[in-house]
């Protein structure tokens, strides 16, 4: 496919924000688009180069991507800037000025062509990578017809979001093929979450031989809420109770003799050197494979207990790691295994992905299978519950003892209860919101440059409104949020925000800041796009092991409005 045909896709999709319309053009361009190509087009739809996973991205800042417009049409760098700040869009600018341009067989380059022109300006590194990388991506758009240019000068910056995500995209495939369920589709990328992948076992029939690997993240298992213990073993039958620890969630591949990869919750992977523990993981394993579940916490061994989760998120730093291991050392609490020796064990039911990992896992200081209580006694949960929260742990989780690792939040096969019950009229957990603006603040707040976010949940695809937050945040944290939002500033409201007029902050921002946050309750709302509001918001923590994916949606919103009233 032509990439100039590929950027008229593109721009149907820039036009329209009806869920149906986007999923409607991407099937006509996935029917479009031969086999041998599929993985490029849609990764470059969604602006990104691989999964988010592999890490490998452009690392041209929009200084960088302004230089190289100015070289590609021999213009000077003061009045490429002085266009983007009337536009506030380098696409635009870079299209705008490629018009000016006499380009020869500019329409020539195919999807494949460009996207391998891209990859090769993300894998440069090295001295003088940033002055290769500016002079290349000014060759690859000068040779691009305007249109093209446009979407791709986009690409780099992450300011391509056409307001879908990989969702629609595998509904869009699905509708394509004519042969799939939604289930099978959505089940086989929670398995090998790599769109570009699933598209070619689409596109070549091929979707059944997906099974959990190595070195690629599994979309994790989360837990529903349930209020009452008599609800739980009515809706799951018999359960496995175990402790729910307050740590980073972290997923171990291994394979013989020492092959190590770590992925946290949202599936990002971490440089092994950050928890150098998992170094010698290899002798408490009984086995030549893994895919492990596991919960990383602090231990401060001085007095024999664990760290809380601050102090725990602090080893991800990537800075003085020797110190902060010898400081707070971690435990890897393993609660599920998902593949061992090449064996997929995500449909076998729960108790027996258990004895797997009870005969794989030796209990050690690095690595420790929890405990656990098989049941179907609501008094045992209660009992257990309460015993884990004076341990000073946050109560219990319950897991269907019959069920398979089902990613997200589906079906009851994991609930949790962290607060004890008797919680009327208050929030009975904390929610995962991300900020979508902020304003300026007043008085001493003037300072900061920052007097409240609006923060929101997932609704579907889009992000609606739920709160403004302006109280429970410290200076510092105040000083550290401006830094974080100046980073990401969007010009115009990101295109799957729902947000009412009367809420428009004073600066949008992309949605990259996830925030935990704590209210009395949850009410009804007229204006936030939710329909629900937080009473009395509170900032609890920045959650930076969490991004989009990973933020509270608004059926569980509803689910907690409905709890407090038990």
């Amino acid at each position: 496919m032509l990439f100039s045909r590929f950027s008229e896709y593109l721009q149907k999709l820039e036009k329209t924000s009806s869920r149906l319309e986007i999923t409607a053009i991407l099937k006509d361009l996935f029917k479009e688009t031969k086999e041998n190509e599929i993985k490029e087009v849609v990764y470059l739809s969604l602006g990104i180069l691989a999964p988010n996973y592999e890490g490998l991205v452009l690392n041209l800042a929009e200084k960088m991507v302004a230089r190289a417009i100015a070289i590609a049409y021999n213009k000077n760098l003061d009045d490429v800037t002085k266009l983007y700040k009337e536009t506030g869009d380098l696409g635009e600018v870079a299209e705008m000025l490629s018009k000016t341009q006499k380009i020869k067989n500019s329409k020539n380059q195919n999807v494949q062509e460009v996207f391998l022109k891209l990859v090769k300006i993300a894998n440069d590194s090295g001295e003088g990578s940033q002055d290769r990388k500016i002079e290349n991506f000014a060759k690859l758009i000068k040779n691009l017809d305007p249109l093209s240019v446009r979407f791709v000068t986009r690409i780099p910056t992450g300011r391509l979001r056409l307001g879908f995500s990989e969702k629609t995209i595998l509904d869009a495939l699905r509708q394509a093929q004519g042969e799939l369920s939604e289930d099978e589709i959505e089940s086989a990328y929670n398995v090998r979450p790599d769109i570009g992948y699933i598209a070619e076992l689409v596109k070549s029939n091929k979707l059944q031989e997906i099974s959990p690997k190595v070195g690629v993240p599994v979309v994790p298992m989360l837990c529903q809420r349930i209020g009452t213990y008599e609800e739980m073993i009515k809706k799951m039958g018999e359960v496995s109770v175990e402790p729910k620890f307050d740590g980073l969630r972290i997923f171990i591949h291994f394979q013989k003799p020492n092959y190590l990869k770590i992925f946290t919750r949202n599936m990002n992977a971490l440089d092994e050197n950050i928890f150098p523990e998992l170094k010698e993981v290899g002798k408490y394993i009984k086995a030549d494979s893994v895919i492990l579940d596991t919960e990383a916490i602090g231990l401060d061994e001085t007095r024999e207990k664990f760290v809380d989760f601050q102090k725990t998120i602090q080893r991800r730093r990537k800075h003085d790691i020797d110190k902060s291991s010898s400081e707070t050392p971690l435990q890897f609490q393993v609660f599920d295994i998902l593949m061992v020796d090449g064996k997929n064990l995500i449909n076998e039911k729960y108790i027996k992905r258990r004895e797997e990992l009870e005969k794989r896992i030796g209990n050690s200081k690095l690595l420790r299978v929890d405990e656990n209580t098989i049941t179907s006694d609501p008094k045992v949960i209660k009992d257990l519950h309460e015993k884990y929260l004076k341990l000073g742990l946050e109560g219990v989780v319950v897991k269907r003892a019959n069920g398979k690792y089902v990613s997200g939040r589906t079906g009851w096969n994991w609930v949790k209860m962290k607060e004890e019950e008797g919680m009327k009229g208050r929030l009975s957990d904390t929610i995962d919101a991300v900020i979508m603006g902020y304003s300026v603040g007043k008085g001493k707040r003037s300072g900061f440059g920052v007097g409240q976010f609006l923060a929101g949940v997932l609704n579907g695809e889009n992000v609606v409104t739920l709160t403004k937050v302006g109280t429970g945040i410290t200076d510092e944290q105040f000083k550290i949020l401006n830094e974080k939002l100046k980073e990401i500033i969007s010009n115009k409201k990101p295109k799957e925000y729902d947000v009412h007029k009367d809420l428009t902050p004073d600066y949008w921002v992309l949605p990259k800041i996830v925030v935990e946050l704590a209210a009395d309750e949850i009410t009804v709302s007229p204006k936030h796009t939710s329909n629900y509001a937080l009473r009395f918001p509170r900032l609890i923590k920045f959650r930076e092991d969490k991004g989009l994916k990973d933020i509270t949606n608004l059926d569980e919103i509803e689910k907690l409005f409905k709890l407090q009233k038990v």
